[in-house]
């Protein structure tokens, strides 16, 4: 794969080992959580990942993130629950603004989706469904069929532990199982940790003069294990540690947790908000 073209859409048109942590000392706060799944949502089946790679630097991003929030608020309504997910990507800032959420590792993530999606251009506004069906960010028509006819799988059933081992990182302990079963292949068991509210003022660039507004940001993703030939019931679990940044705030964040195979689907995910006072 080399996709050597970049766009940034201006049209609304689609496009056809567990990682290990640091012991908190006895004055760190700690917290358990556990996913806020309805018993309802469990029988359906689990919620669906959906990850936009976006930018500051692309004109179009900013009505596509708009979108996004309204899908994460619940405002189409949706049967299927969702995990919204941005990930901001870092080739448009040479365009005039570095977009201080942007990082070459979700760059390099769009990209193993264009090869695994058999794409030949990386683009911006892009939405990609349960890693395996994508479209343009800002057809809301394309992403709502998009997620109403993906593959949903069952909910994992982690409880997960929040721990402040320092002021500067956050320790997350995850424990329970996977609900669905994991061949020889292999999967990952992935953990992000994203930040809402966020805004800013955007003084260069393609959206000069703009006061631009992201949610679900992606701020930090870790691999908390890898797994493979296991019952959908067996107990997984294992320990990440973030490294924050300065003006974190807990009550603006959540956590993602989703099941990924190495051709990139999505067969399990769930969601945790972090506790107001960790």
């Amino acid at each position: 794969m080399a996709p050597r073209l970049w766009s940034c859409f201006r049209s609304s048109s689609s496009k056809g080992s567990t990682t290990g942590g640091g012991v908190s000392d006895a004055s760190a706060s700690r917290r358990v959580v556990t996913a806020d799944l309805t018993s309802e949502e469990q029988k359906r089946g689990g919620p669906v990942v959906v990850e936009m790679f976006s930018s500051q630097g692309c004109a179009t991003s900013p009505a596509a993130e708009l979108v996004l929030s309204r899908l994460g608020r619940g405002d189409f309504e949706l049967e299927a629950p969702v995990v919204v997910l941005a990930f901001h990507v870092d080739y448009w800032d040479y365009m005039g603004w570095k977009d201080p959420f942007g990082a070459s590792q979700w760059t390099v993530r769009q990209k193993a989706y264009v090869e695994a999606l058999g794409l030949d251009t990386i683009f911006t506004p892009q939405v990609v469904v349960q890693g395996k069906a994508q479209c343009v960010g800002n057809d809301e028509n394309a992403l709502v069929s998009a997620i109403t006819s993906a593959p949903r799988f069952p909910a994992p059933t982690f409880q997960a532990t929040f721990t402040r081992p320092a002021p500067d990182s956050l320790q997350v302990s995850l424990t329970g199982a996977l609900r669905t079963k994991v061949d020889s292949d292999g999967a990952n068991v992935m953990v992000a940790l994203y930040e809402n509210g966020l805004v800013t003022d955007c003084p260069r660039g393609e959206n000069k003069g703009r006061v631009l507004s992201n949610d679900y940001v992606v701020r930090k993703l870790e691999k908390l294990c890898t797994v493979k030939d296991i019952s959908a019931k067996k107990t997984v679990s294992g320990m990440v540690n973030f490294p924050l940044w300065e003006g974190f705030k807990s009550s603006k964040c959540g956590l993602a947790v989703f099941v990924q195979s190495k051709s990139h689907q999505i067969f399990g995910s769930q969601s945790f908000q972090l506790p107001d006072d960790i």
